[in-house]
């Protein structure tokens, strides 16, 4: 077997992805990871498919530019606009968050309805329906899109307690629950974060299907097929790139990687990659 230590890149448009960075290094310690967060031009859940197309192209530049061995998209918005071309065009593997997320969930539900939430750009794309259906014809999606759950996050608003995060969760929710979902898919990056709260709400019945978890498990079967893992025994690192303030950036990423990244994130200018 080949030794490759080449770092995995992933990119967002801004924290949500950092779950995924989570789940890949409790997946794959030993793996290298360059992050690139783009809050400059984020969230992308409000904009256009072609907008999101644009930004996730230059995404890719910025990671291919640091010499990653993989890509993974860890955003569901990115994942649901991006097309084949743009990923035939790569000249390392493709992972996203979607089509992952998809065939546990369809694996998962025993009733064959299935809740789905995501920003309203991945909702209106119609993408897991799509993909659904080419997994399980006969499966159901209710899908519910959460505009305010991506800013409560950025923003800190993610305590199981907060009575606003509550509160917004459960309108959100309602549609869902009342379908009588027996899975639910969290089809934002962002999600898991609130994890606490919407388990709470939906129940102990309901599995939840952490897109970002599931791709994480994706790129290691990725990996592992082409020969690319890399063998060291020892902890790999992780750097962090961001196209607006790295103070902000370090001050909410802490809670979700579980470490300081103050001082570790670096600015940079993605109009000269």
């Amino acid at each position: 077997m080949k030794n490759d230590i080449r770092p995995i890149g992933v990119f967002d448009s801004g924290l949500g992805g950092l779950t995924t960075v989570s789940e890949l290094r409790r997946t794959m310690p030993e793996e290298n990871i360059v992050y690139f967060g783009h809050p400059a031009r984020g969230p992308n859940g409000p904009r256009s498919r072609e907008t999101v197309r644009r930004y996730a192209r230059q995404d890719m530049r910025v990671l291919l530019s640091r010499g990653v061995k993989m890509i993974v998209a860890a955003c569901n918005t990115a994942s649901a606009s991006l097309l084949p071309e743009d990923i035939e065009k790569l000249p390392v593997p493709f992972v996203e968050v979607l089509h992952p997320a998809v065939e546990v969930a369809a694996a998962a539900t025993r009733n064959g309805r299935i809740g789905l939430i995501g920003t309203p750009a991945t909702i209106r794309s119609g993408a897991y329906e799509r993909a659904m259906h080419l997994v399980n014809p006969k499966a159901q999606i209710i899908a519910s899109p959460c505009a305010l759950f991506v800013p409560l996050v950025e923003n800190g608003f993610t305590a199981p307690d907060n009575e606003v995060t509550r509160l917004v969760a459960e309108q959100y929710l309602a549609q869902v629950r009342k379908s009588g979902a027996d899975t639910l898919i969290l089809g934002c990056t962002h999600y898991p974060v609130l994890k606490p709260v919407i388990s709470r709400i939906m129940g102990g019945g309901v599995t939840l299907v952490d897109s970002g978890q599931e791709a994480a498990h994706a790129a290691k079967r990725c990996l592992m097929q082409y020969d690319m893992c890399n063998l060291s025994r020892t902890a790999g690192s992780v750097e962090y790139f961001v196209s607006d303030s790295t103070e902000t950036f370090a001050e909410n990423a802490r809670p979700i990687v579980g470490e300081p990244v103050a001082g570790r994130a670096v600015q940079i200018d993605i109009e000269s990659v």
